[in-house]
């Protein structure tokens, strides 16, 4: 909790494309927040956010925002790789932080973000804002009032055709900066949803494999995966396809839910033959229920679930699929 702050005033490390829409707008438009800083190694760049979003301030160095004493909490949005070494910054700088999915590159530098920030006594947060959707919740209920009995497996299902070509030097694809390739940057979302849909994974295995040869990175993998001994589960991430799908399917003793992870699209749940659609879709600025929990929070007014501990669970079960 932030004493004596009216809002939280937030600064954005990293302000590219995620944080146009996606992201950066939510900050301003919670109640309780605002935004008071940008950073961008290319300071031209930072500036030209700042006056497009109306933010005070643009730095071209990640020190200076963290030690600006007008922000409070930071959020880190720069690719992966950076991820562990600006969140000890901010740890060192006594400041909440939010961090970009996935969490980090692997479990191990997960664990010495929470580590840092537990020694430090303030709190970490990670950009898994499905945990706070309506479509999400609304799915989470569904379950919870066994509307398709007794959960027994989830299958998870994405597909897109192979990228190539300059399009493939993103840094999505570069190990390097991302951990892996597009298995990490949306299996995470996947793996996290799953957590806050049934809990923990306990245990994982997966098959990666380079099939278009594209890229040095993975682009089929294939996972089963439990939890406990109450559910069981499998998937399948192949970017060498030939259509883009995107399905998580819920079986259940009594009947099934088909959801999407990405796509904003209806939830179908299926029992007894009888077919029922419930269209929820998902607001403007999708980070925005994310930041209005976190900031409540801050406030004491509420709690975020979406923390380092669960951030790192997902990257724990990313690991055991790549064979780690």
């Amino acid at each position: 909790m932030i004493e004596g702050s009216t809002d939280i005033h937030w600064g954005i490390i990293g302000c590219g494309d995620v944080t146009e829409i996606k992201s950066g707008p939510g900050f301003q438009q919670a109640d309780g927040s605002a935004l008071a800083a940008v950073m961008r190694r290319d300071r031209a760049k930072a500036d030209d956010y700042a006056m497009r979003h109306g933010v005070p301030r643009a730095y071209g160095d990640a020190q200076a925002l963290i030690d600006d004493a007008t922000v409070d909490a930071v959020y880190i949005a720069t690719p992966p790789d950076a991820h562990e070494s600006l969140a000890l910054r901010v740890a060192a700088a006594g400041k909440p932080c939010l961090v970009e999915k996935p969490m980090a590159r692997s479990h191990a530098e997960c664990e010495r973000m929470n580590e840092a920030f537990r020694g430090a006594g303030v709190p970490l947060w990670v950009a898994y804002y499905r945990r706070a959707l309506p479509r999400f919740l609304t799915l989470r209920d569904v379950i919870q009032t066994g509307a398709i009995g007794r959960v027994t497996s989830v299958h998870v299902q994405v597909t897109d055709r192979l990228t190539s070509g300059a399009a493939a030097s993103n840094w999505r694809f570069d190990p390097a900066q991302a951990g892996a390739g597009l298995f990490f940057d949306l299996a995470s979302h996947c793996f996290d949803l799953l957590d806050f849909l049934f809990g923990p994974i306990t245990s994982a295995a997966g098959f990666p494999m380079n099939t278009g040869g594209t890229y040095d990175a993975e682009d089929v993998t294939c996972a089963v995966f439990r939890f406990g001994d109450r559910l069981a589960g499998t998937g399948t991430w192949n970017f060498n396809a030939e259509e883009k799908t995107d399905v998580l399917t819920i079986a259940g003793s009594e009947g099934t839910i088909v959801s999407p992870v990405f796509t904003d699209t209806d939830l179908v749940v299926s029992r007894a033959g009888d077919r029922r659609v419930l269209p929820v879709r998902n607001p403007p600025h999708v980070h925005q229920p994310l930041i209005q929990t976190i900031v409540d929070e801050l406030r004491g007014r509420g709690r975020c679930d979406s923390t380092g501990e669960s951030g790192a669970r997902a990257s724990w079960v990313m690991d055991r699929c790549l064979g780690r």
